[in-house]
């Protein structure tokens, strides 16, 4: 009979444990269905303003930031490639301007926890890895790519040896899983309710920030109390023997349900909660880059081969990003430091992190964009 009754309780708190996850990522779809919904036409007329390669990196950032999701954009990108509207050369800006941007979803999810001090240190720190991981790559290998094309040059190369593959086509159990609840809320704010112009898409934002903080509420005690101890086990044994694992796990999770915001996401909770450490975030994050840039190759290979070598771009640009900082500690140790320090400044006063993001993603771009205009 005991042992009916511990069965039974650890079948009740899988079941609690997963449900908490599928709402968490209901939520993190909503609110980019959302974004998506009165931000798609916006970044779209953005994309079309400009042939200056800087301009276009921010333009990149600030449509990404705004529709939450780098598939979008380089979607757009690939068929203004596709249509002649804009060429390879002044595409990849807006690729690498994307990256950035899609990293914006888990430094929002960390606001969650903003409330709670120390858990909000954690949690911001964790989400900043992605940031900083992806801004520093676009300092280092912008220049070089302006100046030599080299990962142009090579993606056009490796694209010519895949532009007659067969399309595979692959897709995501997350989607099918969470689609149904989209749906549902399409139904209910455009014909039930039925909100005038864009309201329908703020009322899902609202809804989908609600579920998002009732999620990680208990998210994080459920982790506290229930599978921390086995959870250190794994990180600890597992990912913290090799940071390969972890980046070869983020790649295939990210591979599997097409969202690195997800994957990055996920660890957010992980972080505050203390259950696992910068260190073993880091390999994750930079997997998860990985992750997304080869659905995004099977995908192309059902188009055209401009958009298998804008695939090929981006992958080539976050494969040279880790070879970049991962190997070397040194390096390693600059990303998790810079995450650490803007940690510290969020607990010494929360308006940073506020100011952090805004700035990052929205007003450095936009005022950039603005003054390209005015010269």
């Amino acid at each position: 009979m005991n042992k009916l009754k511990s069965i039974g309780r650890r079948l009740l708190r899988l079941i609690t444990v997963l449900t908490l996850l599928y709402v968490f990522l209901v939520s993190i779809k909503l609110m980019g269905h959302a974004f998506k919904g009165f931000g798609e036409g916006f970044a779209e007329s953005l994309i079309q303003t400009t042939s200056n390669p800087f301009v276009a990196l921010f333009i990149g950032i600030l449509a990404t930031s705004i529709i939450q999701s780098s598939s979008t954009t380089t979607s757009i990108v690939v068929g203004m490639v596709s249509a002649g509207t804009l060429t390879v050369s002044g595409a990849i800006p807006l690729v690498m301007g994307a990256n950035i941007g899609t990293s914006v979803t888990n430094t929002l999810v960390s606001f969650a926890h903003v409330t709670r001090k120390e858990e909000f240190k954690r949690a911001f720190s964790s989400s900043l890895i992605h940031d900083i991981f992806n801004v520093s790559c676009v300092i280092i290998l912008f220049p070089i790519e302006m100046t030599t094309h080299i990962l142009e040059k090579t993606a056009s190369v490796l694209s010519m040896q895949f532009a007659h593959s067969a399309a595979f086509k692959f897709t995501s159990p997350l989607k099918v899983a969470i689609k149904p609840v989209i749906h549902m809320f399409d139904i209910l704010f455009q014909d039930l309710i039925h909100l005038p112009g864009k309201l329908n898409y703020v009322a899902m934002l609202f809804c989908a920030l609600a579920l998002l903080f009732i999620a990680l509420f208990f998210i994080v005690r459920v982790m506290k109390s229930l599978v921390i101890k086995r959870t250190e086990v794994i990180f600890d044994k597992v990912l913290g023997r090799s940071g390969v694992i972890g980046i070869l796990m983020g790649a295939l999770f990210t591979a599997i349900i097409q969202s690195s915001s997800v994957t990055t996401s996920l660890m957010v909770p992980l972080a505050a909660s203390g259950i696992v450490t910068l260190e073993q975030i880091l390999p994750i994050v930079l997997g998860a880059n990985l992750g997304t840039t080869v659905t995004a190759i099977l995908a192309s290979l059902a188009g055209t081969q401009v958009g298998v070598t804008i695939a090929f771009v981006h992958l080539l640009f976050n494969t040279v990003g880790i070879l970049i900082f991962y190997p070397s500690r040194f390096m390693r140790g600059m990303l998790l430091k810079e995450a650490r320090s803007l940690g510290e400044m969020s607990l010494r006063s929360r308006k940073y992190a506020f100011m952090y993001v805004a700035g990052v993603f929205f007003i450095i771009p936009l005022i950039l964009i603005f003054l390209s205009k005015l010269f």
